[in-house]
């Protein structure tokens, strides 16, 4: 939580100001339409494709479709950007889209004779749709389409790209078919109210439609879905079709899953709007505490941090001697008092050098049997999900649901992503968020050690203002999640992170504006919230060492809202 973050990410905020929401899949093409992109899926190698500086190549493994993807490896100096002039038709819109996956992958096209456009996503162990629209000028008969990585950053994958319009004269244009039919439809994880599926990637395909018991229920970018809204205890039948421009094929085989009895429900005991505090399991120069010591204005107190083990989704707890308990069973007894006064005690999974890695199914059980585990031997009451090095939003989701279902309805779950984690539904962090909405407690993002970012409303906004808190916040309001489910989270003291504290007064102002539409700065939401959960601070230690400043003013405003 308090971490150094890198200059990229307040940059990227800045250029990213025409991307947000542009990952939608954009309007349907006219049925004449072809794929102008030659070796859209990189099957003849690098043909008609240049990549800087020798940085591109193709590769078996990952792939969307087909054999083969195209790899960029980013460095120091390059992006790794790989291009191919299309042939097209003056004054026509076409749709450029690209499944990629990697870290900081941008799609664009350029000398489109009017805007020209660009995309991208902070990142995704998995595959993900990146899409967005162009309008060729009068008399633009070529366009450069790209993609690429950010420079010092990890390799990025590209596969069936996709640039959909009028043929442009080009040839080799590849025309638009209907897709094949999903196979290797699998039920997941299944709580009493949801259930998990995923299926094989199909190429060509631009989405897919959901069917449960015959009746559409959702569509979707990806090659997996949570169904919610169900009933306890009732087996449902799935199926799932593939769609595109062409249209939509047959449904798959269908799968039967069955609802858990009991499970989820997000946080029964923590009150309506409540304060999360974390406490530090280590010395790093802020007040040291035992669990007793924290204020009661916090509600929610996140332990930090598990650990990782050589398991892959594994994770463990072990006190830090310098925290002071003489022994496992006085922290324990610690936790117990905490609850018997209405408080919920966590733990919290990640932090600056987290290294948690959930990114398979034998790894998503292995967190949450982990995870039961620990709040059995310690009693937390729930985790929190705080990795600042990336996460798998499919198999996170089945780990939390995992654990829910054993947890049972009090689960509190938390989670703390960085400000570019949430700028948009398509991020791993953001989608994580809404694919465990039926079980998440409160999404606590850090206004912290961010730089510049983005705002519902396309603007950019600096941190430490009233605005950047009201106006990113929006965009979690705005962007699917309940607002129960979302809090501010901010540094306790001017020593608590590298940037971004706001006095405790902003805080309360943000509150007030989200919640009863006053105290805004110059954005000011077009609707208030008054559920809004509250507020977080790194740490409870570093509150302490400021004589507990912020907990004392930010714990009454929360507690007194609407």
């Amino acid at each position: 939580m308090d971490r150094a973050r890198r200059w990229i990410k307040g940059a990227l905020a800045v250029t990213a100001a025409t991307a947000l929401g542009v990952t939608a899949l954009a309007t349907t093409a006219q049925a004449a339409d072809i794929n102008v992109a030659k070796n859209a899926g990189f099957e003849s190698d690098l043909s008609n494709w240049t990549c800087s500086a020798d940085t591109g190549s193709v590769v078996g493994s990952p792939v969307h479709g087909g054999a083969k993807a195209l790899k960029g490896t980013p460095t120091a100096q390059d992006t790794a950007q790989c291009s191919q002039a299309v042939a097209v038709k003056p004054n026509s819109t076409y749709t450029l889209s690209s499944w990629v996956q990697g870290s900081y992958v941008y799609l664009g096209a350029s000398g489109t004779g009017t805007t020209d456009v660009s995309t991208w996503t902070p990142g995704s162990s998995g595959w993900q749709q990146l899409s967005t629209t162009f309008t060729t000028g009068a008399s633009t008969t070529s366009v450069t389409v790209y993609t690429h990585g950010w420079y010092g950053q990890s390799a990025y994958y590209a596969d069936d790209v996709s640039v959909l319009g009028p043929d442009g004269g080009g040839g080799g244009g590849d025309p638009v078919v209907i897709p094949a039919v999903p196979a290797g439809l699998a039920a997941g994880t299944a709580t009493s109210s949801s259930v998990d599926l995923s299926w094989n990637p199909v190429s060509g395909a631009t989405g897919y439609n959901v069917y449960r018991d015959g009746s559409k229920v959702a569509s979707v970018s990806g090659a997996s879905a949570t169904v919610t809204g169900l009933a306890a205890a009732t087996s449902y039948s799935f199926q799932v079709s593939a769609t595109n421009s062409a249209g939509e094929s047959a449904k798959s085989a269908a799968v039967t899953a069955r609802t858990a009895t009991s499970g989820g429900g997000g946080g029964g005991t923590v009150p309506k709007h409540a304060v999360t505090g974390y406490w530090q399991n280590f010395n790093n120069g802020a007040t040291v505490q035992k669990l007793r010591d924290v204020p009661s204005q916090y509600d929610i107190i996140a332990v930090s941090f598990a650990d990782a083990t050589s398991t892959p989704g594994q994770i463990s707890f072990t006190l830090d001697p310098a925290v002071g308990y003489a022994s496992a069973a006085d922290f324990k007894a610690d936790i117990a008092a905490k609850q018997a006064a209405g408080k919920s005690v966590i733990l919290s999974v990640g932090g600056e050098k987290g290294s948690v890695s959930v990114n398979s199914d034998a790894s998503a059980t292995a967190f949450a049997d982990s995870a039961y585990s620990l709040m059995q031997q310690y009693g937390f009451d729930g985790v929190d999900i705080d990795l600042e090095n990336g996460l798998n939003s499919t198999y996170m989701s089945k780990a939390l649901h995992q654990l829910s279902a054993k947890a049972g309805a009090k689960l509190v779950l938390t989670m703390a992503p960085q400000t570019i984690d949430m700028q948009s539904t398509s991020g791993e962090y953001f989608k994580t968020a809404l694919n465990v909405k039926d079980i998440l407690t409160v999404v606590n993002m850090q206004y912290y050690n961010s730089g510049s970012m983005l705002g519902c409303d396309g603007k950019v906004y600096s941190q430490g203002s009233v605005d950047f808190l009201t106006a990113l916040a929006c965009i979690q309001l705005e962007g699917g999640l309940d607002p129960s489910q979302v809090g501010l989270g901010v540094p306790a003291s001017t020593r608590g992170a590298g940037s971004g504290y706001v006095d405790p007064s902003v805080v309360n102002n943000a509150l007030d504006c989200l919640t009863r539409g006053t105290g805004c700065g110059s954005f000011k939401p077009a609707r208030t919230y008054p559920g809004l959960r509250g507020a977080m601070t790194w740490s409870t230690n570093w509150d302490a060492t400021a004589g507990n400043a912020w907990s004392n003013s930010v714990g009454p405003k929360v507690h007194s809202l609407p």
